[in-house]
């Protein structure tokens, strides 16, 4: 029995020891078959690359180099919240670099106080975040390609946290192509400078226009041409206001070969300066100032009248009619702020002020098979006015007379996807000259989905809308006080991007609040609520009683309370003091059910894990000493039987 009893537990410590050195193999094993191997768990799937963003890097031709800054020290010094977001940053850079086959090169970096690391930053512009002491906090990308070209982002914000991977996958594309997009501009409204004969001098372009030449190549095109070029990688359409039909063929085909297009109409434009003559000065403020782009927008879904401009009491801005007058809201002047704004589009979710004016409303039309999404909203204080009451408007209060809102939020700008169709489904018109150069075949569906941003307003493009200029040292500088600019750069960067980088919308958020305890808490405080306000009112009235004794004192100048008083203040001090401890009571039962669940849920992590495992194991072990037991049974059954002669 003995010997029996070492041989089992010799069997027992070789079958430990044989376990042991299996798990070791199959780790190995693992790291070695497995090893770039990734597995996404999040309920969003944060890590998991978009198409758009994997189409991105397959389509790279050269390698890009990546280097991500962040000072860890500092942050975990100083700005310990942020260390998640930076180890999401880190770890979603990681993901990229390893599904892009080697074209992205990954360089992590915490660059230490004076050191080269340091000074590189500075150099490829990242911002760094003063932490306290006067130490500097690193959190930026930068990148470089074979060229030498450059781009970085600055720093990470987590307020653009949803749009990460967008910024990231940006920054690989314009790497990836470093030419300057083309952006052909096409416009009846004098942007870009027109001659001014008081001075004999041509004016100065809008700041819009010089904006807007910093960041991309600026090709005018002319209203009457046949064709846009195939180099134009967004036409950029103001205004278009009594184009022949030629041109209107060349935008529709553009179009429809997969060209992107940035489109202003307006019912009521304040630049538009036809009709004017010199020796009528109504004339011009009676003629008719709207465009539109008729048949191509009703071909392709959109509903737009040019008839109609949106009144809104919520959003309308206080103006002055003279120097004289006293200021007066108008309806039509909007300014429009961050709830007015698609937060889900990357163009206008960091946006805060856009001004309009005398805007007209998109819709879809019934029936379309593409997608108007809406960039700008008006309040539900809104309503379409005529046009014409806006002509040689002297007091914009008028305009409020008769005003009723419907309640409803109008489209002031949207960006149109999917399939089109030609609006000249016949092919080219009869009297069309072919284009010069090679024959161009004509094409009645898009061959690609298509993406334009159609803004129903051009003067939010005038300065007085969203820049003021100083001279300063004999030099102009604009100062922008809304976010105009800033929204037509940021369209028109995104759809100068290839079609994967537009695809890139906003991811869900990293941080995840808890729900159901942020819930527990809004109660909680519901109630704490509640009761300060039932003590302040007890407080009051027990102070008015109070007063209203003392005035029927019959010896006024006795500080001596009655009886009377003294039972009122003897009451009012019980009172006070019950209502104050039900106070503290109920500060202390704030975090009662808070409690409950955190102590329910360390039950679930603590105990019934481990139990569940517990039981699995049991029910395992049970049916191995079953099956042991079944065989040892069948053995001694075999022994028994004689055996056969």
């Amino acid at each position: 029995m003995k010997g029996n009893r070492w041989q089992r537990t010799g069997y027992g410590v070789g079958g430990l020891l044989a376990l042991a050195v299996l798990f070791l193999g199959v780790v190995m094993l693992s790291n070695a078959s497995l090893r770039g191997a990734r597995l996404d768990l999040t309920q969003n799937k944060l890590y998991t690359l978009t198409p758009g963003t994997r189409q991105v890097l397959a389509e790279l031709k050269e390698p890009v180099n990546l280097y991500y800054y962040f000072s860890r020290d500092a942050a975990a010094k100083q700005s310990p919240l942020i260390m998640p977001y930076a180890t999401r940053v880190r770890e979603f850079l990681e993901e990229i670099a390893a599904r892009s086959g080697g074209k992205v090169r990954l360089r992590v970096i915490d660059p230490q106080a004076f050191s080269e690391d340091e000074d590189r930053a500075a150099e490829f512009g990242l911002q760094p975040l003063q932490a306290g002491g006067g130490e500097s906090l690193y959190f930026g990308l930068a990148g470089t390609n074979s060229t030498d070209g450059r781009s970085a982002i600055p720093s990470f914000q987590a307020d653009r946290e949803e749009f990460l991977e967008y910024d990231i996958a940006k920054l690989i594309h314009e790497l990836g192509t470093p030419k300057k997009p083309v952006i052909g501009l096409m416009s009846s409204l004098s942007m870009q400078g027109q001659f001014d004969p008081m001075s004999g001098r041509m004016s100065e372009p809008w700041p819009i226009v010089a904006q807007i030449q910093q960041l991309f190549t600026v090709r005018p095109v002319t209203s009457d041409v046949d064709h846009i070029d195939t180099d134009v990688d967004v036409l950029m359409l103001v205004h278009p206001k009594q184009l022949p039909t030629k041109t209107l063929y060349a935008i529709d085909q553009f179009v429809m070969r997969g060209g992107k297009m940035l489109l202003f109409v307006d019912p009521n434009a304040g630049a538009d300066t036809s009709g004017q003559d010199p020796s009528n000065p109504l004339a011009g403020a009676m003629a008719n100032h709207s465009s539109n782009l008729e048949p191509l927008l009703s071909a392709w879904g959109v509903s737009y009248d040019a008839g109609k401009v949106i009144g809104d009491l919520e959003l309308g801005l206080e103006v002055r009619a003279s120097m004289q007058a006293p200021p007066t809201r108008h309806i039509g002047i909007l300014g429009l702020h961050h709830a007015n704004m698609n937060q889900k589009d990357v163009v206008t979710t960091s946006l805060e002020v856009i001004n309009m004016a005398t805007s007209g409303a998109l819709s879809a039309r019934p029936g379309a098979k593409t997608t108007l999404e809406p960039l700008l909203l008006s309040s539900t204080s809104a309503a379409p006015l005529p046009a014409e009451r806006f002509n040689a408007l002297s007091d914009p209060s008028a305009l409020r007379d008769g005003f009723k809102p419907s309640g409803t939020r109008y489209t002031l700008a949207a960006r149109l996807t999917g399939p089109v169709e030609s609006a000249y489904p016949q092919g080219a018109p009869q009297d069309q000259k072919p284009a010069a150069g090679p024959p161009v075949a004509h094409l009645t569906k898009a061959v690609s989905p298509a993406n334009v941003v159609i803004i129903a307003d051009t003067d939010l493009l005038m300065d007085y809308m969203w820049v003021q200029t100083r001279e300063l040292f004999g030099q102009k500088i604009a100062q922008a006080f809304a976010n105009n600019g800033d929204f037509i750069a940021n369209i028109l960067d995104n759809l100068s991007g290839s079609s994967a980088l537009i695809s890139i919308r906003g991811r869900a958020s990293f941080s995840r609040p808890f729900e159901r305890v942020e819930a527990l808490r809004r109660q909680a405080d519901d109630r704490l609520r509640a009761k300060a306000m039932e003590l302040q009112s007890e407080l009051q009235q027990t102070e008015a009683k109070l007063t209203e004794l003392q005035g029927k004192r019959n010896d006024q100048a006795s500080l001596m309370l009655s009886p009377e008083q003294e039972q009122e203040v003897k009451r009012f001090t019980a009172e006070k003091a019950r209502a104050r401890k039900e106070l503290r009571e109920t500060q202390r039962g704030l975090n009662v059910d808070i409690d409950r669940l955190n102590s329910r849920l360390k039950v679930i992590n603590i105990a019934i894990a481990p139990l569940v495992v517990a039981v699995v194991g049991g029910v395992v072990l049970s049916l191995r000493r079953r099956r042991k037991s079944r065989g040892s049974t069948q053995t001694r059954l075999s022994s028994a039987e004689p055996s056969s002669t």
